[in-house]
């Protein structure tokens, strides 16, 4: 099996990717809808504050590829030749992933400015409510590791000065590339 993991700093664009494959006709599991169903799961509101809090926890009390553990049994089941992983935030992550298939990990990348304005443009429901609460963000996905998954992935795609329609037909092209090569 492939595993093409998608990794970037929140807003960067890696759903988009991520879609723009499950289009293409490839499975997509998201990592954030396992914190978030986690933190209705315990009563709370799906929000920005509890989010994280959840998100921390569950890395704290079962170590940094925990929400990968649990998106591992979903993947195990999976019969497809290649399956796509949205929202890596570690390389343990990637190393969990690891033992169900060959990872190759995309890095979505994206300015500060650019992120924060995507972000809040979605609206989703844990969108940072400011600019304060958009660097707090940065600060937490760094500490948990997004970093250095960036910095390890097997390629990068810039989503600076693109439309979805562009990050997603190059996602598609250079997933296409590694299927190909696989054969």
């Amino acid at each position: 099996m492939l595993i093409v993991a998608i990794t970037g700093m929140p807003g960067a664009g890696k759903s988009t990717a991520a879609k723009a494959l499950e289009a293409r006709g490839f499975k997509r599991i998201v990592m954030g809808d396992v914190i978030r169903e986690e933190t209705r799961r315990r009563g709370l509101e799906p929000d920005e504050k509890n989010t994280a809090k959840v998100m921390l926890e569950l890395r704290e009390r079962y170590g940094p590829g925990a929400v990968a553990e649990v998106c591992l049994r979903s993947l195990k089941t999976m019969k497809e030749d290649v399956v796509v992983i949205d929202g890596i935030r570690s390389f343990a992550e990637v190393e969990v992933f690891a033992k169900a298939g060959k990872v190759k990990l995309i890095a979505v990348e994206a300015s500060r400015d650019r992120r924060f304005r995507l972000l809040t443009e979605r609206a989703r429901s844990d969108a940072p409510t400011s600019r304060a609460s958009f660097d707090e963000r940065d600060k937490r996905e760094l500490s948990i590791g997004v970093g250095n998954a960036v910095a390890l992935a097997d390629e990068s795609l810039s989503n600076e000065h693109t439309t979805p329609d562009e990050l997603g037909r190059r996602a598609v092209e250079l997933v296409g590339s590694w299927v190909a090569a696989a054969g």
